[in-house]
């Protein structure tokens, strides 16, 4: 739970969401695909997004190269991701 609240603190400070959705996954058949392992998603939102890409146009999604994302969270994960 301490990496969880680390990684919200994290994308807060780098995405600024109004929000986030959160989920688990609990063993193989739950869909972690391991038997007795868990994992969680966070996926941060914002007001007036919607809640699934649309296949045609129109398309919402987080206009940035992935890579930076990454670049982003680990820098704010390796500055103790504090602050929402």
């Amino acid at each position: 739970m301490v990496a969880l609240q680390r990684a919200i603190g994290a994308l807060g400070r780098i995405m600024h969401p109004h929000g986030y959705n959160f989920g688990a996954n609990f063993g193989r058949i739950g869909g972690a695909g391991i038997d007795d392992h868990v994992h969680f998603h966070v996926v941060p939102r914002w007001s007036g997004d919607t809640n699934f890409m649309p296949i045609l146009a129109d398309t919402k999604v987080v206009s940035e190269d992935m890579r930076q994302t990454m670049r982003k969270l680990q820098k704010a994960l390796k500055n103790g991701g504090n602050g929402a």
